[in-house]
């Protein structure tokens, strides 16, 4: 809800924390957001998960990688939940499911987290498209270095994939995949 206040004849207007904001935000892309940041906290703890399912197999390589992709994610969430601060919004969090923990191949957990990183992308877009429909311009420019960087996400996660399937599920070829993300 928001509050406008007088303040030596300027008007002010204030978010639903009290914050003073430049901008209000709109409603329906500040829904959007708050589901951008759960989908974050997911990969968060879906990335750890993988992370302690490759540890549990002394694949110290995979099991690296993934677990600085955990930290990644909660880094863009503290991101986000610092953007809606700055934007006199309150941040709301919303409960997330148990992760995934067992799976059947190293291809099937590359495959689940590049699909994970492609939604990730594809709902970045989105919130993009509604801030330029909204004329929130300051979202644009907040949403420009995250985009980058998802899509160079994305395309790495695309690259481990192609080596992985290349594999074959050969264990040698695969422990040579894990030994060249563990000099990462």
């Amino acid at each position: 809800m928001k509050e406008e206040i007088l303040k030596e004849n300027k008007l002010i207007n204030l978010g639903p924390s009290g914050r003073a904001v430049a901008q209000p935000m709109d409603a329906g892309l500040l829904d959007f957001f708050y589901e951008h940041l759960t989908m974050e906290r997911i990969a968060n703890v879906q990335y750890f998960s993988i992370h302690l399912w490759f540890q549990e197999r002394d694949l110290n390589g995979f099991a690296s990688y993934f677990l600085n992709e955990s930290q990644g994610e909660m880094e863009h969430a503290y991101k986000f939940a610092n953007y809606f601060i700055a934007r006199g919004q309150t941040v709301k969090l919303k409960d997330l499911f148990v992760p995934i923990q067992t799976w059947d191949s190293i291809e099937d957990i590359i495959t689940y987290s590049f699909n994970m990183e492609t939604d990730l992308t594809s709902s970045l877009q989105q919130l993009y498209s509604i801030a330029e429909r909204t004329s929130d311009t300051r979202t644009n420019v907040f949403l420009d270095p995250i985009i980058d960087a998802q899509t160079k996400s994305e395309d790495e996660f695309a690259h481990i994939l192609g080596k992985v399937k290349f594999a074959d599920k050969q264990p040698s070829a695969l422990l040579l995949i894990d030994s060249d993300l563990q000099k990462k």
